[in-house]
């Protein structure tokens, strides 16, 4: 028997932006910025924020829309942030919500119920809270017995959540509920022209057994690889209360976009041709490539380093970030779940993510038609 992922599922709030809306906000905030602050930034103290444009946004990213936890906090030039009141410790977390609500759809698809998993693992790059872990409350909340664990690797998380998922059946798990909820509207700066449109809203899920009798993508080869770079990074952490010169405002995501192109994409392509080269496959014989949906060139690029740019048809990336820009680690897990029918048995796909580290996850697997 093999080790498969046998069913997905996925949630996204409401709430849409559009490019339109977004930069109408941003520059409604520059524009008031620059004039709250004109005489320092002609005295050369404060450098003037710049607005942005629809255009220069899809351009740059591919990116349309995204959904969000959110939207009248963040289209508040005076917010910039998503409007949310604290729950009690009574109430579900809004990260377990919608792991809750993913995880059911990916339990119906695989057709298996909660006695059914032993292992619960919520792997994303942003975490509501330090503890208990969200992990553990998406468990009781759909009564699965055994344990479950927070985990973050970035934008790699799922890929990464995939291996230990194999490697807790391979230690005598029967199922593991594999979840990523990504709320990143909580930690985009929305004053920054750089990052304010690169991220959405969103949960995926996934079940992971063994099975020869199930319809699903069997685990073939899995790669991991991280390497430390301060190119990707966000400083909010508990501390940040502590630190006497901490400039909590600023402690959120922020990228150097320009190294991170140029450094990830040619060791993301590099991972996969190892990775195929060792499992004897020929890049034109993989179906789908499922790439982490941060941006589209950057993918664009990744499949012309890997098949050759003769070889390199749209079809084989799936691309979900115009409609939901970029889910850190759920973005792969998504564009599997809305492509999945289009490898046939017998067919090769490759999950890959990448992200801040630098981590990279790349997973082999081939499809099997009960």
């Amino acid at each position: 028997m093999g080790i498969r992922i046998t069913g997905t599922g996925l949630y996204h709030p409401e709430d849409i932006i559009t490019n339109e809306e977004l930069v109408e906000s941003l520059n409604a905030y520059v524009e008031q910025y620059n004039l709250d602050n004109a005489d320092k930034i002609a005295s050369g103290e404060l450098e003037a924020r710049r607005g942005s444009s629809a255009e220069f946004i899809e351009k740059a990213s591919g990116v349309k829309r995204r959904y969000v936890v959110e939207k009248t906090g963040i289209l508040d030039p005076k917010r910039l942030r998503p409007l949310l009141h604290e729950r009690s410790n009574d109430e579900l977390s809004i990260q377990a919500e919608w792991g809750v609500i993913a995880a059911k759809q990916a339990m119906e698809n695989a057709g298996v119920t909660a006695e059914d998993i032993d292992v619960v693992i919520l792997s994303c790059s942003n975490l509501q809270r330090a503890y208990p872990a969200v992990a553990i409350e998406i468990q009781t909340a759909l009564g699965i017995q055994g344990y479950a664990y927070d985990m973050n690797v970035a934008c790699s998380a799922a890929t990464f959540g995939i291996k230990q998922a194999y490697d807790a059946i391979k230690a005598g798990g029967r199922r593991v509920l594999l979840v990523n909820v990504e709320i990143t509207s909580g930690h985009t700066d929305y004053r920054s022209r750089d990052c304010h449109f690169i991220f959405g809203d969103v949960a995926t899920a996934s079940i992971i057994e063994e099975t020869d009798s199930k319809t699903g993508f069997e685990i073939e080869d899995i790669n991991l690889f991280t390497q430390f770079s301060n190119n990707i990074r966000n400083n909010f952490g508990f501390l940040n209360l502590s630190e006497v010169d901490a400039d909590i405002e600023n402690n959120r995501f922020a990228q150097d976009g320009r190294k991170v192109f140029k450094e990830v994409c040619p060791l993301v392509a590099k991972m996969i041709t190892a990775q195929l080269e060792k499992n004897n496959i020929a890049p034109t014989d993989v179906k789908r490539f499922w790439l982490h949906q941060a941006n589209a060139s950057m993918n664009e690029l990744i499949l012309k380093l890997v098949v050759g740019k003769e070889n390199a048809q749209p079809d084989l990336v799936p691309i979900i970030l115009d409609e939901f820009a970029n889910t850190s680690s759920a973005g792969v897990i998504i564009a599997l779940h809305r492509t999945a029918d289009q490898v046939n048995d017998g067919e090769y796909g490759v999950l890959c993510s990448f992200g801040a580290g630098y981590s990279v996850g790349a997973v082999l697997v081939k499809k099997h038609v009960a």
